[in-house]
């Protein structure tokens, strides 16, 4: 078993929930630093809420194994308490004066925060045996090996051809937080987002090699969906999402290797559909191994509502994802992942109000997973003043 740092996003709670469901003794080393083991190298590609991982190194024996010839590039991100940009920058000037006795060549990415932002990472090349990226946290260090793709993602959220303000925008690392909170699933595994919208969930799905399958209540979503995976057949280079209609009009698609032949390991059986349905009453397609999905959010809002609005929409969400959790039920096995992002609403005083739904819920026939490391209210994902926030409720069928 290997021991691996991570570096936090900007939900770091559900970032640590995220790591929970899926690696071996996860604990926090600090608000932004969590350690966390397993048995092989963790894909950073495929962890929404990770921004780097690092792995711990003697600093002694790791300078002395540093490249003997060439410029080395340094760049340090302190995660210590009450360190400042400062203080990470002369650790920075500390190792190339180190170096420089060697008569190694180095030079220092310059620190205009104390933790280097994954952006300046990125620009800098942090990653090879000469340009590296330091992790430290008081008088430990850990070496950056992996970096989250940024630009990848904006490239995903940004420029897919169907989009559409009025539904939402469910943002492509959340849409892989939710899929990783079903815990540790089998390659191919089909996993059901029963409100598919433009498809971001079922996008997400397909890159992290699970066998997506979406419904919709509305057929221009259900279009939105097959024109997205289109686009994102066209993009991606080691996956191709044939999509086909059938006699009955349902999309499908399945996955398959540039060159035309199916991935290995892919049944025929297991392609991807896409079809129009009602979550509170549709019968869908077996198997379903997990689900993951942002349910109805209600309408769109620019301020806090005021509270007869917030009453009808409290009523109207809650109407709509109990009916469609006890449909569910009935459909899928016990132990059954499911991940859901429920709304939750901002108040005048800044706090959220949420739906409080977890008592319903559990006589519906789920159990609501608990984590270690944090707490059910921890678990709401939402930008600085966001009025619609999304609280995730991570369930295993009874």
């Amino acid at each position: 078993m290997n021991k691996y740092i991570a570096v936090l996003g900007r939900q770091p709670k559900i970032s640590l929930a995220e790591l929970e469901a899926l690696f071996q003794n996860v604990h926090p080393i600090c608000p932004l630093l969590a350690e966390f083991e397993s048995n092989s190298t963790p894909d950073i590609r495929r962890l929404g809420g990770t921004l780097k991982i690092a792995k711990p190194v003697n600093l002694q024996q790791f300078l002395e194994n540093l490249p003997a010839s060439g410029k080395i590039t340094i760049g340090i991100s302190d995660f210590s308490p009450k360190t400042t940009p400062y203080k990470a920058q002369g650790e920075a000037l500390k190792l190339k004066r180190r170096l420089a006795k060697t008569g190694r060549s180095v030079r220092i990415i310059p620190n205009k925060t104390a933790v280097l932002s994954s952006a300046t990472s990125l620009h800098n090349h942090l990653l090879t045996e000469s340009k590296i990226e330091l992790l430290k946290y008081q008088q430990k260090f850990y070496r950056v090996i992996q970096l989250s793709n940024i630009e990848e993602y904006a490239k995903r959220d940004q420029k897919r051809p169907a989009r559409d303000a009025k539904v939402g925008m469910l943002p492509p690392k959340l849409a892989q937080i939710l899929i990783n909170l079903c815990g540790g699933l089998s390659p191919k595994s089909r996993i059901l987002d029963p409100f598919c919208g433009t498809g971001v969930l079922l996008q997400e799905a397909a890159l992290m090699d699970y066998t997506p399958y979406g419904t919709d209540i509305s057929e221009r979503m259900v279009e939105y969906s097959r024109r997205n995976l289109e686009w994102l057949s066209d993009e991606q280079e080691h996956v191709s999402l044939g999509i086909f209609r059938d006699q009955r009009g349902v999309t499908k698609a399945s996955l398959a290797r540039n060159d035309g032949t199916r991935r290995s390991g892919f049944r025929g059986d297991m392609h991807l559909l896409i079809t129009q349905g009602d979550a509170t009453n549709h019968t869908w397609t077996q198997p379903i191994n997990a689900v993951a999905c942002e349910v109805y959010l209600g309408q769109p809002m620019s301020n806090p509502p005021a509270e007869i609005k917030l009453k009808q929409e409290k009523q109207q969400c809650g109407s709509i994802i109990l009916g469609f959790l006890k449909n569910l039920s009935k459909q899928i096995a016990a132990e059954t992942p499911v991940t859901i992002a429920v709304p939750a609403w901002l108040r005048l005083d800044g706090t959220y109000e949420r739906l409080n739904l977890l008592d319903e819920i559990g006589e519906l026939g789920y159990n609501v997973i608990s984590f270690k490391n944090l707490e059910q209210n921890d678990l709401l994902y939402h930008r600085a003043e966001q009025i619609v926030a999304r609280e995730i409720i991570v369930l295993r069928k009874k």
